[in-house]
């Protein structure tokens, strides 16, 4: 599948881009650092998908995604938002305007993977359901996202997921990996592990804690 980056930091679309070349079916069909190229490249290249942030130089991604689902040419492109805005207005105008999810950056690669896979899945369901002339109620559901909670990845266990939950919202100013290990009695790998699932799966964020040396720490916030 084919995507297109687009966000107005020249390093930070090489970094994304990087992402989704290492993600299995995915190749970059282009990048765009304004709303204008954006556009342009939506109308020549067609990609499955664009990574769309908001700040861009000259319009802001939501009127890019409006714009998109106006044109006939890129109305059936699929957009994931890519971005550092956290107001609800934002949040709201991209859902309305039918992205598929939001992003809130800086963010792993691994949350990343997560929603591409998603879409990978989300794609094949919707093939499967071109070959019928009727849906039923599971095949919407399937479509629109099951009711059912998603399993852990292999590995992980339910209660050492509640473990390290508890400790996210008994925690408001966020923990590292480090922390939560030490809160929950975890090695730190394992602890880490579970709170990028947490991020891959939309219910904690990431935010970079800077000391007076060395690289910034990620320290974890519970979205709930």
């Amino acid at each position: 599948m084919r995507v297109l980056v687009v966000d107005d930091d020249f390093m930070v679309a090489k970094v994304h881009s990087g992402y989704v070349s290492r993600a299995p079916g995915f190749t970059v069909a282009g990048v765009a650092h304004t709303g204008a190229e954006a556009l342009r490249a939506a109308r020549e290249l067609h990609p499955d998908l664009v990574l769309l942030d908001i700040y861009l130089p000259d319009v802001d991604g939501l009127s890019v995604l409006r714009q998109l689902r106006a044109d006939p040419a890129t109305q059936d492109i699929d957009v994931l938002i890519i971005t550092a805005a956290r107001d609800v207005e934002t949040v709201r105008g991209a859902l309305r305007g039918g992205a598929l999810h939001y992003l809130i950056k800086p963010f792993s690669s691994s949350a990343l993977q997560a929603q591409l896979e998603e879409f990978a899945t989300l794609r094949r369901k919707l093939h499967r359901l071109a070959q019928r002339s009727t849906a039923g109620q599971e095949d919407v559901d399937a479509v629109f996202g099951a009711r059912t909670p998603k399993a852990l990845p292999k590995g992980l266990t339910e209660q050492t997921a509640d473990l390290v939950r508890q400790a996210l919202q008994a925690h408001p100013d966020g923990l590292s990996a480090s922390e939560c290990a030490g809160v929950t009695d975890l090695s730190r790998p394992s602890a880490r592990r579970y709170l990028e699932h947490f991020v891959a799966a939309g219910r904690a964020e990431v935010r970079l804690r800077y000391g007076g040396t060395g690289r910034p720490e990620r320290q974890y916030h519970w979205r709930g």
